[in-house]
């Protein structure tokens, strides 16, 4: 019979697995959904120590594993002495897990439907009510504001907390001239928004060609978004992501 301590370790270590698989997953559905390229990134907080998050090892998305993924406090310092080099960008993760407690997924990426929008004068609210999950209200981040010339990375806490305030108590903030972040309160929440994003920029460029566009209704948005960011909605998109991913069975 295990004791208390012994059953709580393994209770431990199962989340922790878990929480580990679901990530490497999550990298591998973002490469194949087209949302994150080469260079995007997403975390997770550590659901055992709210102060620690989970990171890929600076490698392309599609092809990370278990082995790749570090741990990082939330000024992106490293737990343990991996020698392999982490994402520049880390700070970004790290910066918003500090600012916003109810966040527990984070995206950053440059979907090419996206990246327009960083820089017209063009709304990007929803149009399509898979869409509503981005949120009503969509910031844009420009660098220059704070730190003028730089080499357009966010590499620094400072910058990832001038990010953060970007993004508010919004889910997702866009990047002049780079691309976007996004948060949730878990990954397949994170992994909606950041599909429906591409999808909804895509949308609302081919939709201009037509006419002028009709965009959802704050109602509208707020009343779709808490239906699909619900259970059964995430656990239905998690099952098709996954097997278009190639991990049926899993």
């Amino acid at each position: 019979m295990l004791d208390t301590a012994s059953r709580q370790e393994e209770n431990d270590k199962l989340i922790r697995d878990a929480t580990l698989t679901e990530l490497v997953m999550a990298n591998r559905i973002l490469a194949r959904e087209d949302v994150i390229d080469d260079f995007g990134h997403i975390s997770v907080r550590n659901p055992l120590n709210p102060d620690t998050y989970f990171l890929s090892r600076s490698r392309s998305p599609a092809v990370v594993t278990r082995g790749d993924i570090m741990e990082f406090t939330l000024d992106g310092e490293l737990i343990g002495n991996d020698p392999r080099r982490p994402y520049a960008e880390r700070h970004i993760h790290g910066a918003i897990y500090k600012d916003r407690p109810d966040v527990n997924s984070v995206t950053h990426h440059h979907a090419r439907s996206v990246l327009p929008f960083t820089m017209v004068d063009i709304s990007l609210r929803p149009m399509f009510h898979m869409a509503s999950v981005i949120g009503k209200d969509i910031n844009v981040w420009d660098s220059q504001d704070e730190f003028g010339d730089t080499n357009m990375l966010v590499d620094s806490m400072e910058m990832g907390h001038s990010l953060s305030r970007a993004l508010g108590e919004n889910r997702v903030a866009l990047l002049r001239g780079h691309g976007c972040i996004c948060a949730a309160t878990d990954v397949r929440s994170v992994i909606m928004i950041s599909i429906a994003l591409k999808d909804n920029a895509a949308l609302i460029q081919q939709t201009r060609q037509l006419g002028e566009i009709t965009y959802l209704t704050d109602g509208e948005i707020d009343m779709a978004s808490r239906m699909l960011l619900s259970e059964m909605p995430l656990a239905r998109a998690w099952d098709y992501w996954v097997a278009r991913a190639g991990f049926q069975g899993l």
